[in-house]
């Protein structure tokens, strides 16, 4: 079960004006499972997305950057069960052909669709039952979909994640409402997720593209589960210009507050992605601070929650903290002067100057790491940049799902 985390109600989801979702049966992998999704934008829609930076990156992630280039995106599509990566030529044809299928239904041209997909690697993508189930998607379009959306979209995720904001800026409304998946195979750059963000605000394209590259280093591109990257990572965030707002310039009044709303839906539906961990029992933040640059501050989050022996220690809620301060040692600073570095645990101090900090028991370490929620606190004493990193704990179940993923 997830670690503090419940699907929001279906009519805590906003709907978004210019945008409509539909998802259908089309048993991509599994009978009997929602696993096909078809979202349509209003005309004039404004679209933009960062993706994997995994070599091997999938065959709708290569589509979705070509299609994205030509600027006129006007539908999604989105199965789940079979990720069509690591699948040749076959998979770019496969890609291409649910883009044109959805186009001919819809009255569009193939390159103003986006395909993604999620699941299994290295299996054929059987584009035919996506063909045959895109109609129903089509005739159950409607703009509070976004509930229904979000349990289509799911894997190995124990629960649907989901996050919706109304805001007044400015003396006017601005609707934010986005979907997420994810819960293995979960490392920055980006994680094994995908999401899509949506707002009725008018923003202008190169602004859109710079933001969605902001938002992403604020969220998703905060979060590990396993260190491992995906092959289809995409995050879709999307301005249909339907509303009240509009931003065409980063001076605009209201900007940043327009920015911070964006980045705490984000920010909310990548939390859950770590809550809803393969076996997770525990969610942990990793506030890093006194860091030369916000690079190096990440670089020593992101070691301690990469450490196997940590996220098992913290799933024991044993405090061999020793471990922690060696995955600090490994983050690649050269010049790292541990002499300044302090760790702590919510508020028990653990080391300063280079050891056990004075006033530091073992019960005290112990009782920390017990609740479900953990705040590790170190000050790197070298400089004034902080980065937070939100991970989970490894438990025995993690290796029980992913050795049983395909059966």
């Amino acid at each position: 079960m997830p670690v503090n985390y419940a699907t929001p109600a279906a009519d805590q989801l906003h709907a978004v004006a210019g945008v409509r979702l539909g998802v259908a049966e089309a048993g991509i992998r599994k009978a009997d499972r929602r696993d096909l999704t078809l979202i349509e934008l209003a005309p004039g829609s404004a679209v933009a997305g960062v993706f994997t930076q995994n070599r091997f990156c999938a065959a709708p992630v290569q589509v979705c950057k070509a299609h994205l280039a030509k600027r006129d995106i006007r539908a999604l599509v989105i199965n789940t069960g079979i990720a069509n990566a690591g699948t040749g030529e076959a998979g770019m044809a496969a890609a291409n052909a649910t883009c044109a299928a959805a186009a001919m239904l819809m009255d569009l041209r193939a390159e103003q669709v986006l395909p993604f997909s999620t699941g299994v690697i290295m299996e054929p993508l059987p584009v035919e039952r996506i063909k045959a189930g895109l109609p129903a998607a089509n005739s159950a379009l409607k703009a509070d979909g976004w509930f229904d959306a979000a349990h289509a979209i799911m894997t190995t995720d124990t629960v649907a994640k989901a996050a919706s904001k109304r805001v007044a800026i400015g003396g006017k409304t601005v609707t934010i409402t986005g979907i997420s998946k994810g819960a293995g195979m979960i490392k920055p750059n980006m994680a094994t997720m995908l999401g899509f963000v949506a707002t009725d605000a008018a923003v202008a394209q190169p602004m859109l593209e710079r933001l969605v590259k902001e938002v992403a280093d604020e969220s998703f591109n905060c979060v590990t589960v396993d260190g491992d990257t995906s092959t289809n990572d995409s995050f879709i965030l999307i301005a249909t210009g339907k509303g009240e707002a509009r931003f065409d310039a980063v001076t605009a009044s209201g900007w940043e507050e327009f920015k911070a709303a964006v980045t705490a839906v984000a920010r909310e539906l990548a939390q859950a992605i770590v809550r809803d961990g393969e076996g997770a029992t525990k969610f942990i933040e990793i506030d890093v601070e006194g860091a030369r640059t916000r690079d190096e501050a990440k670089a020593v989050g992101y070691a301690i929650a990469h450490s196997p022996l940590v996220k098992t220690a913290f799933f024991a809620s044993d405090p061999n903290l020793g471990r922690i301060l060696g995955a600090i040692g490994n983050a690649g600073i050269a010049d790292l002067d541990v002499a300044k570095v302090k760790l702590r645990l919510g508020d028990v101090p653990v080391s300063e100057n280079g050891g056990r900090a004075a006033s530091y028991r073992e019960e005290d370490g112990a009782a920390a790491m017990k609740p479900a929620e953990i705040a590790v606190r170190v000050d790197l004493g070298r400089g004034s940049h902080a980065a937070k990193v939100w991970t989970c704990d490894f438990s025995y179940d993690y290796v029980k799902i992913n050795a049983d993923y395909r059966s």
